[in-house]
């Protein structure tokens, strides 16, 4: 990278075009032509940026958008972002309004959205898509409430358009372990049934990129993928089975400087609480990152980072903006040199997973898109 795009920062995300371009295409081949794709850019874009993240999967060709809330779909209006953009969240009654003068479709997944719906009086349809509860008892409908929910829909046909039918698998991330996921689409394909008994025929979606992976029968007319879309794996069985099938690329890379190097000497002890004393004679690099950039402070004296192509660990707690690291074995390491922290490393340490990892990094470090 051009050092010119670096300059004044202390520390920055650098994000991979061609790896966005690499992973689109593999999930453009896993699904049928007819089958849509959404790229799934809530939180940040787990992390990667919102709106930047959001125009290359336009330029790419990318069918519909997911976001969490009303707040991400309005941004992304307001910045030219034209494709169908789907709000998965929960949907405040006040902000109905604001979602249909702005072409946003919101979840539906209980029967309070339709009172709310109705109380507005709106001169265009609210566009909608029907969660349904297949067995994570999160969000949606039961499956007693079928009839009552088509009962609804049919007397709220002059001011609701349904879009989309959907549901969302809660254990669809091991390749050996497919019956609980076999469950939930036989659920929901009672779903779809009812509803093309009743003369209502909604497009489907249930699959997130695992389901992609390892559910082709239930690609339906679309499919979401967002973790897949990063270059990141949804679990790690995932990862060992088709690893070497699948050439997802991680997109995001998160680098600092080395802002001061200390020669600190066998015995002393480093930073709060004194909770790493030093075996050796070493060389301690001060970097400026800390959890409030988003490095957990799970990973004092477990973290690791690479420098000069060679693993440094974490020396004592991690700071609220600062880090210390062990570079005694690096040879030749100064001050500015480039700090690669790796999330890979980070989610098997602390045993937590890439999507928390990648969207706690903190929106206010600089998102640097490159060609590369």
């Amino acid at each position: 990278m051009d050092k010119k795009l670096r300059l004044g920062l202390r520390t920055w995300i650098e994000i991979d075009r061609g790896a966005i371009k690499n992973n689109y295409k593999i999930f453009r081949s896993l699904i049928s032509p007819q089958t849509k794709m959404m790229g799934v850019v809530k939180s940040n874009a787990y992390g990667h940026n919102l709106i930047e993240f959001a125009r290359e999967l336009e330029k790419l060709g990318i069918d519909y958008l997911a976001v969490d809330s009303v707040t991400e779909g309005l941004t992304l209006r307001k910045e030219g972002i034209k494709s169908p953009i789907l709000i998965m969240g929960y949907t405040l009654p006040e902000m109905i309004i604001k979602v249909v003068e702005n072409n946003l479709e919101i979840t539906v997944s209980n029967f309070d959205y339709f009172r709310e719906i109705k109380k507005l009086n709106l001169k265009k349809k609210v566009k909608i898509h029907i969660k349904i509860d297949t067995g994570m008892h999160r969000h949606g409908f039961q499956e007693e409430d079928i009839v009552k929910v088509l009962e609804e829909l049919k007397k709220a046909r002059k001011i609701i358009e349904v879009i989309y039918l959907y549901t969302h698998f809660a254990s669809a991330k091991n390749p050996a372990q497919t019956k609980e996921t076999e469950k939930q689409i036989k659920i929901f394909n009672k779903w779809r049934e009812a509803f093309e008994k009743a003369g209502i025929k909604p497009l489907c979606h249930t699959c997130a990129t695992s389901g992609t992976i390892l559910f082709s029968q239930a690609h339906f007319d679309l499919v979401r993928i967002g973790i897949g879309l990063y270059g990141l794996w949804p679990s790690t069985k995932i990862r060992s089975f088709y690893k070497n099938k699948l050439k997802l690329q991680p997109v995001l890379t998160w680098k600092a400087v080395i802002g001061e190097i200390n020669k600190v000497k066998a015995g002393e002890r480093i930073g709060y609480d004194f909770t790493k004393k030093l075996a050796r004679n070493s060389k301690v690099a001060i970097i400026p990152i800390g959890y409030w950039h988003g490095y957990p402070r799970a990973l004092s004296n477990k973290g690791q980072v690479l420098i000069r192509g060679k693993i440094a660990k974490v020396l004592g707690r991690v700071c609220m903006d600062i880090m210390m690291i062990d570079v005694t074995d690096i040879k030749n390491v100064k001050v500015r040199d480039e700090v690669i922290i790796a999330l890979d490393e980070k989610k098997e340490r602390m045993k937590t997973s890439p999507y928390e990892l990648a969207t706690r990094i903190n929106p206010l470090i600089k998102r640097i898109y490159l060609d590369k």
